[in-house]
């Protein structure tokens, strides 16, 4: 089930129960960025429960407003952060505060994965 798809913001990986993203340098995400990827994930998985991984490899920001929409994906079981980056880890743990999703922030990808095992076999 693997897939990758480009856009003009983002890399975007889609596997049998998690997406990876990989958001552009100097991208600002706003809410029309983040309807498109919640179209992109709910057509992909219908009411299959997912993980969503931002590989925060480049430097970006985002409007914390817009994980209100994104709470309400019944499908979304969870949302990771994977960074070493000092200031996106600060940055995450203020977005952390506005999904009501469970939100975890990780410094390696391995480590990210291991915790969607986690979350998707406790449900």
């Amino acid at each position: 089930m693997n897939k990758t798809v480009e856009t003009e913001f983002c890399t975007v990986n889609f596997y049998e129960n998690y997406i990876i993203t990989i958001i552009k340098e100097g991208i600002h995400i706003e809410q029309y960025h983040n309807e498109t990827l919640i179209n992109m994930a709910e057509d992909h998985y219908k009411s299959t429960p997912f993980v969503y991984i931002t590989h925060r490899i480049h430097s970006y920001s985002v409007n914390p407003n817009i994980y209100k929409t994104t709470s309400k994906m019944k499908s979304l079981a969870g949302f990771a952060v994977v960074t070493k980056d000092y200031k996106a880890l600060k940055n995450a743990q203020i977005e952390k505060l506005f999904l009501n999703k469970p939100f975890e922030i990780f410094s390696n990808l391995e480590d990210a994965l291991t915790w969607k095992d986690e979350l998707l076999n406790s449900k």
